[in-house]
């Protein structure tokens, strides 16, 4: 089933590292565009009512809220209004979606009204070192902070709403590999990502944006091919652990102007030296626990 549901998205990837510059951007706006809403099941979706209580609809900000951020850049505003998280309870049943612009509000996040589910990709190559991204500057969230090879939200469509063996989120991390870091499909198979865990956590990421999702942990050891897309990715780097735990010291110590993303350091610090083990055994598989949600 996880085959079949990521072949519009490998099509996709294959037929887009073909392309030049100039089309790889319409590639990546088809990939973020693709839905199959007629298929999904229907959930009531918090858009679907009025929530009286606060006196609005979880839907799309009025006038006001969109005239605020007029700042934006163009990408990052088009894919906070565009795509639809998939709204969770703490035991990850879905609930309903809503904007990635909303979910991120930290007055939403705040009003306990928009957990939703998350992925955070672990890529290694065959040296056994980690992938790391540094988010662009442009990015809502976390703007220029180191964290792990890709991080984002499957989307409420159909390919990423499987439950089956973990299916939509597997599709869901293809996707974004792609689209943040060049990846095309053929060098990521979903079948070989290994989920290792999840955890729930909450994390502002200034006065007004912030996290709370539920965060799916894939890894996978595999040699491929970057081409990073700057409206995502502003620098990336292969790290041993001596090297990570030296940029770990910098971000604590403030030095050179390190910052590590919350969800990142929250692995780090609970998961990541102990997978990293498994990692150089090739014992993954025997370190999976996806009945536990970790709640950090």
């Amino acid at each position: 089933m996880a085959a079949s549901a990521s072949r519009p998205l490998a099509l996709l990837a294959c037929t887009s590292a073909s392309l030049g510059a100039g089309r790889r951007a319409w590639a990546r706006l088809a990939v973020s565009s693709y839905s199959a809403r007629s298929a999904l099941p229907r959930l009531r979706g918090r858009r679907s009512f009025a929530t009286s209580a606060r006196g609005a609809v979880m839907g799309n900000p009025g006038p006001g809220a969109v005239d605020a951020d007029v700042g934006m850049d163009a990408v990052q505003r088009r894919l906070m209004f565009e795509d639809e998280c998939i709204l969770v309870d703490e035991q990850d049943n879905v609930i309903g979606h809503e904007s990635k612009y909303n979910c991120h509000l930290m007055e939403k996040i705040e009003a306990g009204n928009v957990l939703h589910r998350a992925f955070s990709v672990f890529l290694f190559n065959s040296k056994y070192e980690l992938l790391l991204q540094q988010r662009s500057a442009t990015k809502v969230t976390f703007p220029l902070v180191w964290t792990n090879t890709c991080c984002s939200h499957p989307l409420y469509r159909e390919s990423e709403l499987i439950e089956e063996n973990c299916a939509g989120v597997r599709n869901a991390a293809q996707r974004k590999l792609f689209d943040e870091l060049g990846i095309v499909a053929d060098e990521l198979p979903v079948d070989q990502f290994i989920l290792l865990g999840r955890m729930l956590y909450m994390a502002p990421s200034d006065g007004k944006w912030g996290e709370h999702e539920l965060d799916y942990l894939l890894f996978m050891v595999r040699d491929v091919k970057l081409n990073p897309n700057p409206e995502e990715v502003a620098d990336v780097k292969y790290v041993n652990r001596d090297q990570l735990k030296e940029l770990l010291r910098k971000a604590d110590a403030g030095e050179d102007g390190v910052k590590m993303s919350p969800w990142f350091r929250l692995v780090v610090d609970n998961f990541l030296m102990g997978w990293w083990d498994h990692v150089e055994q090739g014992t993954l598989q025997g370190a999976a626990d996806m009945k536990t949600i970790h709640k950090l």
